[in-house]
């Protein structure tokens, strides 16, 4: 019997395996109780690109003392921030990893942002 965390991590290396087979770069999020993070990923190489999380001091700032970083809104200014990065670095089309994560609360948020800032997937 899988726990709930192997559940996900299963769920997760199903969904980078039918990435893997695209060779496309993936936008991928990582979530903890404080903070969100999301990187952007080449296919070929594995090597991360750029990312952006709730624990870089420019987002702290924007998000004021009274948030850690673990809700909608910080979610929204992560992924709204990874957006521009790749964008400015050339990159406009990703595949979605949400990391076995339910599209849901935070994830989902993060997705739209990025959708919102110009990144297609």
């Amino acid at each position: 019997m899988l726990n709930k965390k192997e559940q996900r991590l299963r769920r997760a290396r199903q969904t980078r395996l039918r990435i893997a087979d695209q060779k496309v770069v993936r936008l991928t999020v990582h979530r903890t109780n404080l903070h969100i993070y999301a990187s952007v990923i080449s296919g070929d190489s594995c090597q991360v690109l750029t990312s952006a999380s709730t624990v870089e001091a420019d987002v702290r700032k924007v998000l004021g003392g009274q948030s850690k970083g673990s809700n909608v809104p910080a979610a929204t200014l992560v992924g709204r921030r990874v957006a521009e990065k790749a964008l400015a670095i050339g990159i406009s089309k990703v595949a979605f990893d949400r990391a076995g994560y339910a599209y849901h609360g935070r994830v989902k948020a993060l997705a739209e942002a990025a959708r919102e800032a110009g990144l297609q997937f």
